[in-house]
């Protein structure tokens, strides 16, 4: 995964990455303020392939059985607003958030889905929250029966091509822990260049934790994948 989506790991532990995961401050006024400019447009989440064998689409209720998986998982909670103790009430507040974030124009969240029989594996989001200063940043998480297939790399190679030629974002960046050596790897290889070490960049758990930053910008060339529209 990467931030906000995140992980050591032998070959059989997850991939994760961090990419912050917006909007997810419990103490934040929601008032609406009479004298605050209109907000940012409604995005439209649309379905990409992301390869042969997955497809990124819109997220659904039936999504469900994946989000009781990445309850289990001890990071994926940590890292994301997927609840740590599962219930279907809390799944569904889950999706319900992934549609608000496009409705309100913060990014835009999608599930990966196997091809063969439509099994959510996992998560991909692009974040719109830096847009004004020509940024974006892209985070992914993935459940254990989808990893060690090249999905996170499909994924992340698919929404990377899509943000910079189709979205033309100047500059895409994404956050990972130092000892996530996996994620990092996916990382160079779909283009990103590593960039420094930012010290206790990001609250996961209890604790502040180191990020190496990954970017790639619009000018360093096209991305190797190209994301294809399905319907």
């Amino acid at each position: 995964m990467a931030a906000p989506a995140p992980d050591p790991q032998p070959a059989s532990d997850p991939v994760r990455g961090t990419s912050p995961d917006p909007g997810t401050d419990p103490d934040a006024d929601s008032r609406p303020d009479a004298d605050a400019p209109p907000g940012p447009d409604p995005l439209t989440v649309p379905s990409m392939s992301a390869g042969p064998d997955f497809v990124l689409r819109p997220w659904e209720m039936s999504d469900l059985p994946l989000i009781r998986e990445a309850a289990q998982d001890p990071y994926i909670p940590l890292i994301t607003t997927v609840p740590s103790r599962y219930s279907d009430r809390a799944a569904e507040e889950f999706v319900r958030r992934q549609w608000d974030r496009a409705a309100t124009g913060a990014g835009y969240p999608f599930a990966i889905v196997r091809s063969r029989d439509r099994r959510p594996v996992g998560a991909i989001g692009l974040w719109l929250r830096d847009l004004p200063e020509g940024r974006a940043s892209i985070g992914y998480w993935m459940v254990p029966y989808g990893r060690g297939q090249g999905v996170t790399r499909g994924a992340l190679r698919t929404v990377t091509g899509w943000a910079l030629r189709d979205l033309g974002i100047p500059r895409l960046q994404l956050f990972i822990e130092p000892w996530n050596t996996a994620s990092a790897r996916i990382a160079v290889d779909v283009g990103y260049r590593h960039e420094g070490l930012l010290r206790g960049w990001q609250q996961v758990g209890d604790e502040r934790r180191d990020m190496a930053v990954y970017g790639l910008l619009n000018s360093d060339g096209p991305v190797d994948g190209r994301a294809v529209a399905s319907n």
